[in-house]
């Protein structure tokens, strides 16, 4: 399915609905069925199917296999900045602008933390958002890390792939801080918005550095607050000093025709004034990227940035698994002095590749039904 640009006119009406399930006699636990029954807009199984996903295991590798292979890219816009910011609120009437404005599928992923007693997302960002609770065109999931090998920066990518073979056109990433988790997968999406409020002054200069390099589009939301124009001109300051702006491919560079200025939009979530001014912005990037080319060459990053991921994560997996079992010994004879920390490692290593020369690898458990 090829991307329908956001500033497209609306041809297509939405996809399923609520009443719309499963072939009969289809497995719950089969990917192909499931997703199939999603994209006729089944929501039970396109909730097992992203259950599956960010649980991990054989079966959430197969969905997120199938998904890949779809070759769906959805548009994503991620939404990140400091907790309190207003960015649930800022979301649910982002989602409307959307929807209003042609959008016939779209999707919200809000990361949240994750509960030390059930493994699930604790904030449960879709309290916040339950105007839209009755709109078929509108899917919200709150996503943890729960059992994911390599944690939520993979795990979201894989589930923002599912709702897009399912025919979500559009996927709003929200995220519930500024720590490097939740800026790492806010950045991984085409669009980033960073929300900040007024008299964010002392925390724009701790995070400005990441900040700078990730946000596309800067929203000064609370902007009925004292200090709003000046954090405003705080912000362009920054920009000012950090040059013309982000390239398509994401990077700063000079003052170049095709470099992004990201653009510092005032906003009330409460009210919604200034959504409509945020949703253009997005159109803008958005058309942005088409016509330079930067969309296609930020997806290869990412694809290579997610290679790495899975690898550095598959390998730590099976090194932590030879280190409990067959080669423990290697970290006693370091403990000894009688090896060095990289002729253990490259012991470790060798004994990762033979197991994987022979097919042998760590078997990720899969998770209990939920």
């Amino acid at each position: 399915m090829a991307d329908r640009p956001l500033h497209a006119d609306p041809t297509a009406a939405p996809a399923g609905g609520a009443g719309t399930g499963p072939a009969p006699g289809a497995r719950r636990d089969d990917p192909a069925g499931l997703l199939a029954a999603a994209g006729r807009g089944d929501r039970r199984s396109l909730a097992r199917l992203l259950t599956m996903v960010e649980t991990g295991g054989e079966r959430g590798r197969a969905v997120a296999a199938l998904a890949y292979r779809s070759g769906a890219e959805p548009r994503t816009v991620g939404i990140t900045g400091a907790p309190g910011a207003g960015k649930s609120t800022l979301t649910g009437r982002l989602i409307a602008q959307a929807r209003s404005g042609g959008v016939d599928r779209l999707a919200v992923v809000a990361v949240d933390p994750t509960s030390p007693f059930s493994g699930g997302a604790v904030l449960g960002d879709r309290v916040r958002m339950q105007d839209h609770a009755l709109d078929e065109g509108v899917y919200i999931r709150s996503m943890a890390t729960r059992g994911h090998l390599g944690g939520l920066s993979l795990a979201v990518p894989e589930a923002v792939r599912v709702l897009g073979a399912a025919g979500v056109g559009l996927v709003l990433v929200e995220t519930v801080g500024v720590g490097q988790v939740e800026v790492e997968v806010a950045s991984a999406t085409d669009t980033t918005v960073v929300v900040v409020n007024p008299r964010w002054g002392d925390a724009i200069q701790a995070n400005k550095a990441g900040l700078m390099e990730i946000a596309d589009i800067f929203v000064v939301n609370k902007a009925d607050m004292p200090g709003a124009r000046e954090t405003v001109a705080d912000l362009q300051q920054m920009l000012d000093l950090s040059g013309a702006g982000h390239h398509p491919a994401g990077g700063h560079g000079g003052a170049e025709p095709s470099a992004w200025r990201p653009p510092v939009v005032e906003t009330v979530a409460a009210t919604g004034d200034g959504v409509a001014d945020l949703w253009a912005a997005v159109v803008d990037h958005q058309r942005h990227l088409d016509e330079t080319g930067g969309l296609a060459e930020r997806r290869r990053r990412r694809l290579e940035a997610e290679l790495h991921r899975v690898l550095d994560a598959r390998i730590a997996a099976e090194v932590a698994e030879l280190a409990r079992g067959d080669l423990a010994g290697v970290r006693q004879a370091v403990l000894a002095h009688e090896i060095d920390p990289y002729a253990a490692a490259d012991r470790l290593l060798g004994e990762v590749g033979r197991r994987a020369s022979t097919g042998r690898h760590v078997s990720v458990p899969e998770p209990p039904d939920r």
